[in-house]
């Protein structure tokens, strides 16, 4: 089970990497910056359909007792 503080600590990570949040009821959401998501005591929302000047079109809020599992979202590693 995760908690909000654990789900900030990803969030303030530095560098920050990337990670998808997914749900119990198979839904997954990717976290690909630190400006996408805030984490609320008992939720986290996700902003969605983010632009290219970062502007997300709307949010989605999910209960953090809902989340199954996070896993990290792979970068291109330079070659």
């Amino acid at each position: 089970m995760f908690n909000a503080e654990q789900l900030r600590e990803l969030m303030k990570a530095q560098p920050f990497k990337p990670f998808r949040i997914c749900m119990s009821d198979g839904s997954s959401y990717d976290i690909t910056n630190h400006d996408a998501a805030w984490v609320l005591r008992n939720e986290i929302e996700i902003g969605m359909d983010v632009d290219g000047r970062g502007f997300a079109s709307f949010g989605r809020r999910c209960a953090i007792i809902h989340i199954t599992r996070i896993e990290d979202i792979p970068t291109a590693q330079a070659a």
